[in-house]
């Protein structure tokens, strides 16, 4: 029993049209041996999708955003998931800053034919493309990148927000706090500790404009050190009793006093506050 081969909602020995592309599979459906942790790292991926199905609207056309969405693989895997496996009428926008990446990834679409996903070329921080949006995605947005994705997201009322941060650098040189001054004098400590601190003030952030959110391991450690997933979610208002309504406006108070109560004790201030 303790060696079941994983159940992944991409079986390996099924063949994946953009997986196997992408050089991911075989035509046979064997999983390349070199990239064997894509393959975990994409089916990783889809059972957070998985999980937010029932927030997804099923009656209508479902937007998603995935900003710095690189050579795309988890974008494919997405849409090749809720649409093609799932039945989800739904259009996705790939937004990322390199050309030759985004041309490549407009033809791999057009040849599987995926007609509502599309790349665009443009900055996380300007992108005003749309006015409402599902779901929106951003895995290892570098720095501030994060903060931005994470600002319009809330600006579209997104039902559902998946971030990895990554290289959370802002803070670093504004944490003032005496007390933990002896052991934050040695750098690598600080640097997770500026980690832990940013994800935290943006996850109290997120809270206090309405969303339920968790910090979750999106990869293994012995892959990436770049592994907290940002998962939040916004609850549907008109779902929601007046007991329930009460409910989340004394926990979104209760997590902003606590939003500024870190942010004043550690001196610092982040461009999250844009929100």
């Amino acid at each position: 029993t303790h060696n079941r081969t994983k159940q992944y909602l991409l079986p390996e020995g099924e063949p994946v049209p953009f997986l196997v592309k992408l050089g991911v599979m075989t035509p046979e459906g064997k999983v390349v041996k070199a990239k064997y942790d894509k393959f975990r790292q994409i089916n990783r991926f889809l059972e957070f999708i998985e999980d937010i199905n029932p927030v997804l609207a099923k009656d209508r056309e479902i937007t998603m955003i995935d900003f710095g969405c690189g050579k795309s693989y988890l974008t494919f895997a997405m849409y090749y998931y809720l649409h093609e496996r799932k039945g989800y009428d739904l259009r996705i926008t790939g937004l990322d800053l390199k050309e030759d990446v985004i041309a490549h990834c407009n033809r791999l679409a057009k040849e599987f034919g995926y007609e509502k996903l599309n790349f665009l070329t443009g900055d996380i921080a300007d992108y005003e493309g749309v006015t409402q949006v599902d779901l929106v995605v951003t895995l290892h947005a570098c720095d501030t990148a994060t903060d931005y994705a994470l600002i319009n997201a809330v600006k579209w009322h997104s039902r559902v927000i998946l971030s990895v941060p990554c290289c959370q650098h802002e803070l670093f040189s504004q944490i003032k706090e005496p007390v933990n001054d002896s052991y934050l004098k040695y750098g690598i400590l600080k640097d997770k500790f500026t980690e832990i601190l940013t994800d935290g003030l943006r996850g109290l952030k997120l809270e206090s404009a309405g969303y339920q959110v968790n910090m979750i391991e999106f990869t293994s450690l012995e892959h990436t050190a770049r592994n907290v997933m940002i998962k939040a979610v916004l609850p549907d208002p008109a779902a929601l009793t007046e007991k329930q309504r009460q409910k989340q406006e004394a926990a979104k108070e209760k997590a902003s006093q606590e939003y500024e109560a870190l942010k004043n004790m550690y001196h610092v201030h982040p461009t999250i506050d844009q929100l």
